[in-house]
């Protein structure tokens, strides 16, 4: 004779299952859940480190076009948009490249243009403090002399080194907007994003104190 009491005690094993299985989905979920949340700073870290190194490289892609574009025409550009035209060596027709398209944008800054740096300007003051203190030399002219002479005549004599502990060190992690207006020679260029880096350079923790500048090539 058939019992009848084994069905149901078999659909009761089933669900007693079920739930066991959906507990431990839920487990996993979670775990996964706070596994990727762990990561994600790391992650997002990363992706900045990448596009601060990229920026650096492109800073310094711009220095050597100001550099190669003031060897060839004796002064520094006043306006960028020289360096992506190119220019005509003496005696020649055809216009050499001093600067890819793609190194006119910073990767660091939500607008990808760079702010412009002239003679003067306090945050070129600042950087050559920096390098100097870098560098460990008692002042700027004790540093190597620019790959072209031209530059060394904007080199400024430092006798008092800056405090760099100061607030400008400190980032709001804002945006510079100030339009490209002062005009006179581009010497350099530096990001607009006022965060705080993950990387350094000359020693520097944040970005728009960053100058790429042929003065230090």
């Amino acid at each position: 004779m058939r019992s009848r009491t084994k069905q149901p005690v078999q659909a009761s094993a089933r669900r007693d299952e079920h739930g066991y299985a959906l507990v431990a989905l839920l487990a996993l979920m979670t775990i996964i859940a706070l596994v990727m949340m762990s990561a994600a700073p790391s992650l997002r870290q990363q992706s900045l480190r990448e596009r601060e190194q990229e920026s650096i490289a492109r800073g310094e892609e711009v220095a050597d076009a100001i550099a190669l574009y003031t060897q060839i025409k004796n002064a520094p550009p006043t306006d960028f948009q020289q360096l992506l035209d190119g220019v005509e060596r003496p005696g020649s027709i055809k216009k050499i490249q001093l600067l890819r398209p793609s190194a006119a944008h910073d990767p660091l800054s939500k607008s990808g243009e760079w702010k412009m740096v002239h003679p003067g300007d306090k945050v070129l003051n600042e950087f050559q403090d920096r390098v100097v203190k870098y560098a460990n030399v008692p002042n700027v002219q004790a540093l190597p002399p620019s790959t072209v002479k031209f530059f060394d005549t904007f080199r400024v004599q430092i006798s008092n080194l800056t405090d760099l502990n100061s607030d400008t060190d400190k980032p709001d992690c804002s945006e510079d907007s100030d339009p490209n207006t002062s005009g006179g020679q581009i010497i350099g260029v530096v990001s607009r994003n006022r965060c705080a880096s993950v990387v350094t350079y000359y020693g520097i923790e944040r970005h728009d104190l960053w100058v790429f500048t042929p003065l230090f090539r």
